[in-house]
């Protein structure tokens, strides 16, 4: 199954306890993340929301806060992170393949009392992922969301061919050594 949605806003945290500073595109790097961010490698290299998710917390703890609270590098529409574990996330060029759900922590409740057991259902604080193909995005791209049916190598790739001589590497070709 494939679900479609866009890019709703980025975020770059500079250094570790930092604002998040919102941007209009980032470079998200293979096995790193996002390009000057202070969080790079290991399994949680991009955190992501839902904006439906957002607005529906908001809407149920009576409150307007902005999303960049949480804490997130992206926010996507249209798309279910529920249930997310092993699917990839597909913007632009980019993967992601999604690790788990991001608990949230307790200093938002700081900011709205009741914030952090509310997020913590249905994975209303949304998931996080590693990089598993880089490049460029930018807000108001589109995201699919793949199972893995979807992205398995029997299906087509949605994005367009790559030229010859510069295939992508996927889990299924790239070992990690050298040829």
């Amino acid at each position: 199954m494939v679900q479609a949605g866009r890019v709703e806003a980025i975020w770059i945290k500079r250094v570790r306890g930092g604002p998040m500073d919102p941007v209009d595109r980032a470079t998200l790097e293979a096995g790193r993340g996002i390009v000057g961010n202070a969080n790079q490698g290991g399994r949680r290299q991009v955190t992501i929301i839902e904006r439906e998710a957002w607005e529906r917390l908001m809407a149920e703890l009576g409150a307007s806060l902005d999303p960049s609270v949480r804490r997130a590098n992206l926010m996507v529409s249209g798309i279910s992170l529920r249930e997310s574990r092993g699917k990839h996330l597909v913007i632009g060029p980019c993967r992601i393949e999604l690790h788990g759900e991001t608990r949230p922590c307790r200093h938002l409740d700081e900011l709205l009392p009741g914030l952090t057991d509310a997020m913590r259902r249905d994975w209303g604080g949304g998931a996080f992922g590693a990089v598993i193909q880089g490049g460029e995005i930018r807000v108001g791209d589109e995201v699919l969301l793949l199972d893995a049916e979807a992205r398995s190598p029997s299906v087509a790739d949605p994005r367009p061919a790559p030229a010859p001589g510069h295939e992508r590497r996927t889990p299924a070709n790239f070992d990690g050594g050298e040829g």
